[in-house]
């Protein structure tokens, strides 16, 4: 993913291109934090106070960054954070409050993929040089948009340990979520296998491209 900006950026100056990489570092500062806030925030909001105990109700992106993940996420385009701590049995209505606060995370990435939108509209809006809105494309659309929506439909696949995992089994039977449970690290290693051999590009650009388009028809771009 990383590449491929820096491919699209080759006629900018130096100091151009080094300000896209640094937004890109700028970008996993604040997006895998926020989506483990979301998390954490819907699961305290929710009753369960286990995410506030273990300082993950934080803005702090150290306390929710994972080494590889991030890795993962400068070399593919998505990658994950520290799981949240979450203790069902502090919700009124266990398998909803579990479906809740892992859909948090996905919906932040797609919020945030819409305000970078928004905020590049309102840049078209002030004429601004040619020169500064293709930097700008650059860091708002191919950098905070693209790798958002691309995070958002990585987390919403039903594959542990992803949150749609958690989402799919709320409404499996207890039985079936036990099988997954008990096959999940042979599933998450499988599920880097596809990562590493490409074969996730092309059903999630195909997501992720949908989800765009919807942006664009909403933000009017």
């Amino acid at each position: 993913m990383l590449y491929t900006v820096i491919k699209q950026a080759e006629n900018l100056s130096f100091f151009g291109l080094l300000f896209v990489i640094l937004s890109y570092v700028a970008l996993v500062l604040v997006m895998l934090p926020l989506h483990e806030l979301a998390h954490a925030f819907v699961a305290t909001k929710m009753g369960d106070p286990t995410a506030r105990w273990h300082g993950r109700l934080t803005f702090n992106p150290f306390a929710h960054l994972d080494r590889w993940g991030t890795v993962m996420l400068f070399l593919f385009g998505f990658g994950y954070a520290k799981p949240v701590p979450v203790n069902p049995s502090n919700f009124k209505s266990p398998n909803r409050g579990i479906a809740l606060v892992a859909l948090a995370g996905p919906v932040s990435n797609l919020l945030m993929a819409a305000f970078s939108m928004v905020l590049y509209r309102i840049l078209l809006a002030l004429s601004l040089p040619i020169s500064v809105l293709f930097v700008a494309k650059l860091i708002l659309i191919d950098v905070f948009v693209m790798v958002n929506l691309n995070l958002a439909v990585f987390n919403l696949l039903p594959i542990p340990p992803l949150d749609g995992s958690r989402i799919f089994a709320s409404v499996l039977p207890a039985r079936w979520v036990s099988t997954m449970e008990y096959y999940s690290n042979y599933v998450t290693i499988g599920l880097l296998a596809l990562i590493a051999f490409g074969a996730l590009d092309r059903p999630i650009g195909l997501l992720t491209g949908f989800l765009f388009r919807i942006l664009c028809i909403i933000t009017g771009l």
